[in-house]
């Protein structure tokens, strides 16, 4: 049995479906536990219960586009898991669209998921420095952020995960000497529900 994430807590910040879900189940596996969190409350059960028989779960069901969402996901974090040792930050939503048709809207949309990421991950650094927790931070960018695609035009999208790149090689910068590493990751297609939002679902797989 592989334990090499015995003794860890895992935070996957948009963890009930997509690379975030399938993230917590390799470590769920390797012997750690971990805390989800969700926009959607059946989703989150669904997710908890499909996870349970590998490990330990907690769920957080929270909107992460509205302040008191963000004040509910730090609330418990500082209350109940002051022990969390890995981050993972996957929440994102995608939604191409022509950069004259963007809506103030659309804008803060992205917007406030990075908001939302950058004070959850502040508070999650917080415990860890204070108890001297060494650990990980894994940030989930985007190809969009670096190359722009004709096909998806996604300025707003391409704009934000930019910031998270931005974010993350200042962390690293920032945190590496207190023992926790931060890295990002950029995913171009990958088969997540996030993608069923704009191509129909029996086709995303031949993406």
């Amino acid at each position: 049995m592989n334990t090499s994430f015995a003794g860890k807590k895992l935070l996957v910040v948009g963890g009930t479906s997509g690379m975030g879900f399938e993230t917590a189940k390799r470590v769920l596996k390797s012997g750690g536990s971990v805390v989800l969190v969700g926009h959607r409350q059946d989703k989150a059960e669904q997710a908890r219960q499909a996870l349970t028989a590998d490990g330990q779960v907690s769920v957080i069901v929270a909107d992460l586009m509205k302040e008191e969402g963000l004040q509910h996901v730090v609330n418990i974090i500082n209350s109940e898991h002051k022990d969390i040792s890995l981050l993972v930050n996957a929440a994102g939503v995608f939604f191409p669209k022509p950069f004259t048709e963007h809506e103030a809207s659309d804008y803060d949309m992205y917007m406030s998921i990075n908001r939302a990421t950058f004070f959850i991950t502040r508070d999650v650094v917080r415990n860890m420095v204070e108890a001297d927790i060494k650990g990980a931070i894994v940030n989930i960018g985007s190809m969009w952020a670096r190359q722009a695609i004709g096909a998806t035009p996604s300025s707003a999208y391409s704009m934000a995960k930019a910031g998270l790149h931005a974010l993350t090689k200042n962390l690293a910068i920032e945190l590496g000497e207190k023992g926790i590493r931060v890295n990002a990751v950029s995913p171009a297609v990958v088969h997540t529900p996030i993608y069923e939002g704009f191509i129909p679902k029996d086709d995303v797989k031949d993406v």
